[in-house]
């Protein structure tokens, strides 16, 4: 029996990144936030890796830029109603979600904006967890929508802009900081820009705070077999598919 990937919802979030909602059931039913999947829309396209920021009533919902053949190629020639040719997952492991306390979550691109709501909607309903989020955007035009934003699903929320054109002004470093200060925090989840991520690293680790971050790589076949999303961790070689 054939299964249809059927878009369901299809919308701008802003003029760089899209939304784009795929029915597929067995998906939705055992994907937990840390899972990708990987879409194929055509039997000659790429395999291409995304983030998935929700899944509900048989449905998974990702946030995606305007970057790349594929990614182009979805916003521009498939519409609600089209199917997709494949969606394969939910590939990687699931972060873990327990008791940890105060917990930060923090992103600044659209890969860590997907991520970053369904960790914040999980974790939040742990008991002992006073869950922070924190979105950091360009401008107040870049800024996501109200509805998919981690606001509605978390305890605390704070919104940046680079320009202080919305929310506070500055990045999600500089919320963040003052929180450590305060003692605010127990552990720490972020999403993004590799850059950013590396200055998170050194901002909490004088602070002797857990950190964890989504490292994103080069990566074709998703079950590592071909070797190409290598990355070093703490000396020793990871793939970013499946030991991510």
């Amino acid at each position: 029996m054939s299964v249809e990937f059927k878009i369901t919802d299809k919308r701008d979030l802003n003029s760089e990144d899209y939304l784009i909602e795929v029915e597929t059931r067995h998906i939705a039913e055992r994907w937990k936030p840390g899972n990708f999947v990987i879409l194929l829309l055509h039997p000659n396209g790429e395999r291409v890796p995304m983030s998935v920021q929700k899944a509900e009533d048989g449905r998974i919902s990702m946030f995606i830029k305007k970057l790349g053949k594929t990614s182009i190629e979805l916003y521009e020639k498939y519409q609600v109603g089209d199917c997709i040719d494949h969606v394969i997952g939910p590939l990687g492991n699931p972060a873990e979600l327990k008791r940890y306390g105060n917990i930060v979550l923090a992103s600044d691109l659209v890969c860590g904006h997907a991520e970053n709501y369904g960790m914040t909607k999980s974790l939040s309903t742990i008991d002992g967890n006073h869950v922070i989020s924190i979105q950091s955007f360009p401008n107040k035009n870049e800024v996501y929508p109200r509805d998919v934003l981690a606001e509605s699903v978390c305890h605390e929320y704070y919104l940046t802009t680079l320009d202080g054109s919305y929310g506070l002004e500055g990045h999600y470093l500089d919320v963040l900081r003052k929180l450590l200060d305060k003692g605010r925090v127990d552990i720490v989840f972020a999403g993004g820009d590799i850059a950013k991520l590396r200055d998170l690293a050194n901002l909490t680790k004088p602070y002797g705070i857990p950190t964890y971050v989504t490292v994103r790589q080069i990566m074709v076949d998703g079950t590592g077999m071909c070797g190409s999303c290598r990355v070093l961790v703490d000396g020793e070689m990871k793939l970013t598919c499946i030991d991510g």
